[in-house]
């Protein structure tokens, strides 16, 4: 099958860009995972960080945003420990961070798919230098995620969260993926 340019032959990724990256998401709980874990990726490799998934799903809460924001400063310390996951304590206090500031917005996924106007931006890349890193929107996003206390969103992550949550559908034209979600 023919797959985007960055998705290696390793069965994981292979997985996850054929079932999941660049399919529209709106379930908030998804949304706030994927956030996380972009900003879990900044200085890495998605790969790392897809490997290293299913862990932070069992140490971070399931990403639930009510208990990771009373996640204590023992809990992260313990996580600190964990060769599971990436032990970054910026990181990690971003997680805590972030689930409170996520907890204050009102219709988080409404609010984040806004930046894409509700739907999601359809890209006719053909080659992979065509695919940017950074847009209007995803800086956009990463300015007022900051205003909301949010942190580790770049415009740099902000954009990788809306291409794997398919807020902006990135496949290249060559790639199997893309025939079928344009559909």
């Amino acid at each position: 099958m023919p797959r985007c340019f960055w998705c290696t032959d390793d069965p994981l990724y292979q997985a996850y860009h054929d079932q999941e990256w660049g399919t529209p998401q709106r379930d908030p709980r998804q949304l706030f995972e994927m956030l996380l874990l972009e900003g879990f990726q900044a200085g890495l490799s998605w790969i790392t960080v897809l490997k290293k998934r299913e862990r932070y799903r069992q140490v971070l809460f399931g990403f639930d945003p009510q208990r990771l924001a009373q996640m204590s400063d023992e809990e992260i310390e313990e996580r600190m420990l964990d060769p599971g996951i990436i032990r970054n304590r910026l990181k990690l206090n971003a997680a805590r961070r972030n689930a409170r500031a996520w907890l204050e917005l009102e219709h988080p996924a409404d609010w984040l798919w806004s930046f894409v106007g509700g739907a999601p931006k359809i890209n006719h890349f053909v080659q992979r230098s065509e695919v940017p890193a950074v847009t209007e929107e995803a800086t956009a996003m990463s300015k007022a995620l900051q205003k909301a206390g949010f942190t580790f969103v770049g415009p740099t992550i902000c954009y990788a969260f809306m291409q794997a949550t398919g807020m902006v559908m990135d496949h290249t034209t060559d790639c199997d993926r893309y025939a079928a979600l344009l559909r």
